[in-house]
């Protein structure tokens, strides 16, 4: 049996462009900025980030090309192995509907020495697509990747597709899909599958995609977040996850700390949700002082609308996030 990626909270990382003052700046596609990519990924590994997501929805996977993407994996792949974290895990998202291209994807991958690949499910026909036709489409994939593959159900960038428990269930039978990433908020869904007696949890192992939903989903069998905020707040959300490890002989000291966190995660979480990938990026240039809080490529461009002002709505939370960061 393959290895499925380790329990822990992992981090789906932005993918950096240079910024407007740059002289290869291009309004319309913007170069990729891979000091800063690398400077990031190093950031995380040092703060108790498990393992990296590159190319995912918050990495803006649809925006890239095949030579994009390939520099982007292979680079962050050197940086780490330079910086000490030699065979860090990393996993690769794909978000093409042809069965074809996501093939050449997790052979790139494998190639720049990703572990795993994260595959969005395919909704643009979400109307026409039974379960049948979706597990299909996941077996032909892990039939042929070179490297193991998660389920990746994305209801809010895949047309609100539906993957039921029912189909996580038979698709965790194949010995090349490890795993999913559930990022929508049903909670029952992925308790569902958490804690199906029918499923292999050390081979195939659930991760929810919203931190603001960490402590229930631990509670219930999951095994770590897949989480935007992580990226700005490391120590924070690794904390959280490494008390419930701790929580688990029932110290109410604890689990109170468990909850306050949880509560502070939620408050934050409220920025992703809102602003997606803009607000990832303005936060972690505000934040993190890493990369440029003009948005990603077209459309995704010009920060978060309103700027400062609408900045200044979230700098109670924001400090309140930063003073416990900064406290670990």
């Amino acid at each position: 049996m393959v290895a499925s990626p380790p329990p822990g909270i992992f981090v789906p990382v932005p993918t950096f462009f240079v910024s407007r003052s740059h002289l290869s700046y291009n309004s319309a596609n913007p170069p990729i900025d891979l000091a800063a990519q690398c400077a990031h990924a190093l950031h995380l590994a040092s703060n108790g980030i498990r393992g990296l997501v590159l190319l995912g929805s918050t990495g803006e996977a649809v925006h890239l090309t095949m030579m994009e993407r390939d520099h982007v994996l292979k680079g962050v792949r050197k940086a780490l192995e330079g910086g000490g974290f030699k065979g860090y895990p990393l996993i690769a998202g794909t978000a093409s509907q042809s069965i074809e291209e996501v093939l050449l994807q997790l052979r790139q991958a494998a190639d720049a020495g990703v572990q795993w690949g994260l595959c969005l499910a395919p909704g643009y026909f979400a109307s026409n697509v039974s379960q049948e036709g979706i597990k299909q489409w996941f077996r032909e994939i892990a039939n042929k990747s070179p490297i193991p593959i998660m389920v990746y159900h994305y209801p809010g960038v895949s047309n609100n597709i539906t993957v039921s428990p029912a189909t996580m269930a038979e698709l965790s039978q194949h010995p090349n899909i490890v795993g999913c990433k559930l990022s929508h908020g049903a909670v029952d869904d992925h308790a569902l599958v958490s804690l199906n007696p029918k499923i292999n949890h050390e081979q195939f192992r659930l991760f929810t995609g919203f931190g603001q939903h960490l402590l229930p989903v631990l509670s219930v069998g999951g095994a770590g977040a897949i989480d935007g905020l992580a990226g700005i707040f490391p120590k924070c959300v690794v904390r959280l996850y490494n008390l419930f490890e701790q929580g688990r002989n029932g110290d109410e000291r604890v689990w109170n700390e468990m909850r306050a966190l949880q509560f502070a995660i939620c408050g934050g979480e409220k920025l992703i949700a809102k602003w997606g990938t803009i607000g990832i990026k303005e936060a972690t240039s505000r934040i993190v002082g890493i990369g440029d809080r003009d948005g990603g490529r077209l459309p995704l461009q010009g920060g978060i609308p309103g700027g400062d002002a609408e900045w200044e709505q979230w700098k109670t939370v924001m400090d309140d996030l930063v003073a416990i960061e900064k406290s670990l």
